[in-house]
């Protein structure tokens, strides 16, 4: 029997992705010594793979809307990215380092304005040019992580687990297949670990009574 879905493994498979992380944002939320910004984070990732699955399932139906709906969900990934590394400079640097965050920042925007300026912007060119950020982001880490953060070991481990999931879009779909997956639908589920592990990095060992640990200079 056919699926009513146009594309049930990747739809359903976004579906598992978006729940587990909406209900660790909601788990985070319970935890008052939990930066706002990892919260935020988990909220717009959750709520782009919840609107993953709606694409996947049924937007992709449509060769109108499907473009507008992938550039709508990108969206909301820039800017979960972009609470990431708010995050990522509260922890390592600090509360106070606003100007450090739109520098970092600044790198992937400025990058994705030039390819448009050259015309090849596109919802590829801006994914792409995001994952400059997240190198800034795992720098930021590894700095941290010679200065002896305690969150830093948990955290690399996270993003770059997360990291190795987008490699799974590479893998030779025939692979798969036998299970009733694609590379895509496999990415979003190995995205699952990524995210766990990174509830559990942020989560884990938090005092009460301590503000976001900067690294000292």
């Amino acid at each position: 029997m056919r699926s009513v879905l146009a594309e049930p493994a990747q739809s359903l498979s976004d579906l598992a992705l978006g729940v587990i992380v909406v209900a660790l944002a909601v788990r985070l939320g319970r935890s008052p010594t939990v930066h706002r910004h990892w919260r935020t984070s988990f909220w717009w990732a959750g709520i782009a793979a919840l609107a993953g699955f709606v694409h996947h399932g049924v937007v992709a139906y449509s060769e109108r809307w499907a473009g507008p709906s992938w550039a709508f969900i990108s969206a909301m990934v820039v800017v979960a990215v972009s609470y990431l590394l708010a995050a990522t400079v509260a922890e390592v640097l600090g509360p106070r380092h606003r100007t450090t965050f739109w520098l970092l920042r600044s790198i992937g925007l400025t990058a994705y304005v030039v390819l448009a300026v050259t015309g090849h912007a596109g919802v590829s060119a801006l994914l792409a040019c995001e994952s400059l950020t997240m190198v800034s982001i795992l720098a930021l880490w590894g700095w941290a992580a010679h200065r002896r953060h305690p969150m830093a070991g948990p955290v690399i481990v996270a993003l770059v687990t997360s990291g190795a999931a987008a490699a799974t879009k590479a893998i030779d779909p025939s692979l798969v297949r036998p299970v009733a997956l694609d590379p895509t639908s496999v990415y979003h589920l190995a995205q699952i670990v990524g995210m766990v592990l990174l509830y559990a990095a942020v989560s884990a060992s938090r005092r009460p009574d301590r503000e976001p640990h900067a690294v000292a200079g």
